[in-house]
């Protein structure tokens, strides 16, 4: 093999970390310039001016062939893409799909979950960015939609916001390249804001953000997509319901018999709008004591009495997939924007929130009289 050759397969594993796609499939490398004292100088044409990730694509670039043997000095050289380059990485990346298209209809092989509560301050966004985050470390393509238009916290508790400075989306052409925190691409309302604004928006506007977070992101091909709800069963619940064919619901209460009531509610709302539930999780189960005793602050048996009366609204058996035991470190974590599976994924919260992924990993497709975007081999 030539050292070009060599060099090539190096930089076939450097990943554009907004893409999450090899640079020289994206066409965002020229063939290496070899020198005869085996100096290598290799230009990268980036996405946009002022691209976030252009550090780490420079330093990834730069180690990838400095790791292969006969090669001297490494010169990186990064430039912006010209505007025909970058149209055709949009309509490479679009797959020959017009624009604005939700990728997410009736044809979908993505599982999407709508994850819900009655009220808020049950913890329903930070469960939601620890399963998100879990399943990407289990290997999983995971895409996060912070729905939570009034009340989002998502990129927080992913490290996307620290102080007053905050990831944003890449544009490039009519596409946007979500930011992505711990293997999971996340957008939110709160990327497109400054400081501590507030969003006061009435029903078509709503409906307007939630459409442009389907059809003007680059999501890419997801094992699952996940939706952190806001609290209760207004416009942005039956907008997604009405968006998301193949949506399926999950609600997080308390044990507390009065949430418990709220809850029921919630998944009510994905039923009439179409969704079957997946199931329910019990947060703040309880509170592990230093003598090993478990203290019921909030009650017992909350989440198997949602569980019981979505199973006789739905006809069909609703699971409680989960309790979580209340747990500091998940809320300090949450706090600090790495999710506690990932830091301290022993912790009795860590571990619960682990077990449930594995349940969501074993759901179904549910393919039965869907169409399927294959064509029959000749």
């Amino acid at each position: 093999m030539t050292l070009d050759a060599k060099i090539w397969a190096a930089l076939s594993g450097v990943i554009d970390p907004e893409l999450r796609l090899p640079l020289t499939e994206l066409d965002m490398l020229d063939r290496p310039r070899i020198d005869a004292d085996g100096r290598v100088t290799q230009r990268v044409k980036l996405t946009v001016v002022g691209c976030p990730a252009a550090d780490k694509i420079e330093r990834d670039v730069r180690a990838a062939i400095a790791s292969v043997d006969g090669v001297g000095a490494v010169d990186v050289q990064l430039d912006v893409m010209s505007p025909g380059e970058r149209a055709e990485l949009v309509a490479k990346l679009r797959e020959g799909k017009p624009a604005r298209v939700n990728q997410f209809g009736a044809d979908t092989l993505t599982r999407v979950l709508l994850v819900g509560s009655g009220k808020g301050g049950v913890g329903k966004s930070s469960l939601t960015a620890n399963l998100a985050v879990e399943l990407a470390r289990l290997g999983k393509k995971v895409g996060l939609i912070d729905a939570d238009i009034f009340g989002f916290s998502i990129p927080a508790q992913l490290g996307l916001q620290q102080g007053s400075t905050q990831a944003r989306p890449t544009r490039v052409d009519d596409l946007m390249l979500p930011p992505v925190a711990h293997g999971v691409k996340v957008i939110s309302i709160g990327m497109f804001l400054e400081g501590n604004q507030p969003v006061a928006w009435r029903g078509p506007m709503l409906h307007r953000a939630i459409q442009q977070f389907l059809t003007d992101v680059y999501w890419g091909d997801l094992d699952f997509l996940l939706v952190d709800l806001p609290p209760g069963t207004g416009d942005v619940a039956i907008s997604l319901g009405q968006q998301l064919p193949t949506a399926k619901s999950i609600v997080i209460t308390t044990p507390q018999l009065a949430a418990a009531e709220v809850a029921e509610r919630s998944g009510a709302v994905g039923l009439q709008t179409g969704q079957g539930i997946v199931g329910v999780i019990e947060n703040m189960s309880w509170f592990e004591q230093p003598d090993g005793t478990r203290l019921e602050i909030f009650g017992a048996g909350g989440g198997q009495i949602v569980a019981d009366r979505l199973t006789s609204l739905s006809g069909q058996p609703v699971a409680v997939l989960g309790q979580i035991p209340m747990s500091m470190r998940l809320r300090e974590c949450s706090d600090s924007g790495t999710p506690v599976v990932l830091q301290h994924p022993e912790d009795p919260a860590a571990v619960a929130i682990a077990s449930i992924a594995q349940e969501l990993i074993r759901l179904p497709l549910g393919l039965a009289g869907r169409r399927l975007n294959v064509s029959p081999q000749s």
